[in-house]
């Protein structure tokens, strides 16, 4: 972890720590050099990493302020962080249905952008949300990457075990979403009724280098599932008529 990333960690605890609300401005610069011991030009990558990430907002001239605090229960579209740091104020776990090794089919060969002789490790598994089922989710690991798994942890956190216990470093993600309706198959897992409606999330995650490493399939809820996206000043355009 980078210098400016980790100086963002203890922002982000200064926010908590002195419970800023909404709108309420942070130290300024020279500040928040002094209390963290650090350069102007690393405390400017922090706060743009922070201003990023939507926890934080900058005016030129005025200051940083905070954002506020992101909506509780509320999954994040652009999080690529896994639904365990999403939701880290809730009790979240996973009944694991099938965890193996495979081949890849063509659809997924494509997605992670490998030979159909490559190994994937295949993991299926309901997540729920305080012992309600949230979603449904299969993922397909290149093990060429993603080199061990095994049931401990698969039925856990997945990405933070990818994080912190194979050192990789994530980069960004592809997401499509489509809303449709459960199969049977699909309903009798998440304790609803054949053709209810549901939002499923396909997403490829890339590594740092830009390697995709991760392709999964979710489908969430309805009756448990709520999303948020949040935008800085760089994702629009304001136009003019």
């Amino acid at each position: 972890m980078s210098k400016f990333q980790q100086i963002a960690i203890e922002i982000e605890k200064y926010i908590k720590e002195n419970s800023l609300q909404k709108g309420e401005k942070l130290p300024i610069i020279d500040e928040l050099k002094a209390k963290f011991g650090v350069s102007k030009s690393t405390i400017l990558k922090s706060l743009d990493m922070l201003e990023r990430k939507g926890v934080v907002y900058q005016v030129r001239g005025s200051g940083t302020f905070f954002r506020g605090q992101k909506p509780r229960g509320f999954v994040s579209l652009l999080s690529n962080q896994g639904l365990t740091n999403n939701l880290n104020d809730y009790k979240i776990t996973s009944e694991v249905i099938k965890f193996c090794t495979s081949k890849p089919t063509q659809e997924v060969a494509h997605h992670l952008n490998i030979g159909m002789d490559n190994e994937l490790y295949c993991v299926k598994r309901i997540r729920y949300l305080n012992e309600e089922a949230l979603s449904l989710e299969e993922s397909f690991f290149n093990k060429s990457i993603v080199m061990y798994l095994n049931n401990e942890i698969v039925t856990g956190s997945i990405f933070r075990y990818i994080k912190n216990g194979l050192g990789l470093k994530l980069g960004f993600s592809d997401r499509y979403l489509h809303v449709d309706k459960l199969s049977a198959e699909e309903a009798n897992y998440l304790g609803l009724e054949q053709g209810e409606p549901k939002l499923k999330v396909e997403t490829i995650y890339h590594l740092k280098n830009g390697q995709p490493f991760v392709f999964s399939k979710i489908n969430y809820s309805y009756k448990q599932s709520k999303f948020f996206l949040q935008t800085h000043n760089d994702s629009f355009e304001v136009t003019h008529a």
